[in-house]
């Protein structure tokens, strides 16, 4: 009985040395084993076939200014309508907005001088026809020796005044419209649209209270008259290309040129206006709109750019996403310097020629923090 103890015990330290040697062994092997690696990224084929590799470039740099201000006719194709007569509005033809053409009526005024200027060719055509026969009955008598060459040239001199009256009284009319009834037509004389409509049916007017009746203005270009702070006077040049945007159409860009300066600064707000020229296909802009102004101007330095898109903000720092390969792509911290439109420049953090990830930045970026 004794021995089967003992032979019992034997074997239990036995199992148990090689238990504790399997623990030993499992110990040591834990402790001396690296842990493991992480993982490195790579770009998955589906992004790699979308996203866009931009180079990074020494281009000449270009100050971009935000302005504001408004959609204003072009003066110099304005055209205000005023009366010639006095008299009474009979008939509008128009309302506000519509366009019109050149040569067509806008309304009707029933003038009493209109009547007048009527009966003044009346007049006139009946006094020509009075020394005509009277002409034409002197040089009869001049041509049989009944009256002298005097008389014959007074009537000649007779018949050439009335002629002139009666084209002057023609003239008249036609300078006011045409109207042989007593009523003068208010004709547009240029193609454009209604934009100011003073006049009213039944309103009495007289030719000389200054106020005119329409307005018409040729919106095939217009104005933008944009507001400069004194910071940025000196960035303003003549000639700078500018974009414009506006609430009503956000995503479409309208280009023009700086075409005047007024150097002058609004006592009120602090101010300077700039005019600038834009063309207006399609008759998009409106006076008065709301308008959004960027403007360029280049200055004579150069500096390492790269796409805006490429640009990660975190953590109060820019960063880019250098690119080799894909499964070499670092992220690099860079000093902004400033940006144009779709550029910003680089002070420091990258080399000409480097390749950069220019979309889709952020979601990679995310994955190499991950």
């Amino acid at each position: 009985m004794n021995r089967i103890v003992r032979q019992y015990a034997i074997g239990s330290m036995a199992i148990s040395s090689v238990l504790l040697s399997f623990a030993m062994a499992g110990c040591k092997d834990g402790a001396g084993a690296p842990a493991e690696q992480k993982q490195k990224y790579v770009l998955p084929d589906s992004l790699a076939r979308t996203v866009v590799i931009d180079s990074v470039t020494n281009a000449r740099v270009v100050n971009s200014i935000t302005l504001t201000g408004k959609i204003a006719s072009n003066d110099d194709n304005v055209v205000k309508i005023y009366p010639l007569v006095s008299g009474t509005v009979q008939d509008i033809k128009v309302m506000l907005g519509d366009y019109v053409q050149k040569g067509q009526t806008l309304a009707v005024i029933r003038s009493s001088e209109m009547a007048g200027y009527s009966n003044d060719i009346v007049t006139a055509e009946s006094n020509l026809a009075v020394t005509k026969k009277n002409l034409e009955a002197t040089l009869d008598m001049y041509k049989s020796g009944l009256v002298s060459a005097r008389d014959s040239l007074s009537a000649v001199a007779a018949y050439d005044q009335a002629k002139a009256a009666l084209e002057k009284a023609r003239r008249v009319i036609r300078n006011n419209g045409g109207g042989m009834n007593g009523e003068y037509a208010v004709i547009s004389p240029i193609n454009g649209f209604i934009v100011e409509k003073l006049a009213t049916n039944n309103m009495a007017i007289r030719s000389d209270n200054g106020n005119n009746l329409f307005t018409i203005s040729d919106l095939k270009n217009v104005w933008v008259l944009a507001n400069v702070y004194e910071s940025s006077i000196p960035l303003i040049r003549t000639g700078d290309s500018v974009n414009v945007t506006t609430l009503s159409y956000p995503g479409k860009v309208f280009r023009g040129k700086v075409d005047k300066i007024m150097n002058v600064l609004d006592p009120t707000n602090k101010v300077m206006k700039v005019r600038i020229m834009l063309p207006n296909p399609g008759y998009l802009l409106k006076p008065e709109m709301f308008a959004n102004v960027t403007l360029n101007n280049t200055e004579n330095k150069r500096m390492l750019c790269v796409p805006s898109n490429a640009l990660i903000f975190d953590n109060s720092q820019y960063y880019v996403l250098v690119y080799k390969s894909p499964s070499n792509i670092t992220i690099r911290p860079v000093q902004v310097s400033g940006t144009a439109g779709d550029k910003t420049y680089i002070a420091n953090g990258l080399s000409e020629g480097e390749k950069v990830i220019g979309s889709q930045a952020l979601l990679i970026y995310q994955d190499l923090n991950s």
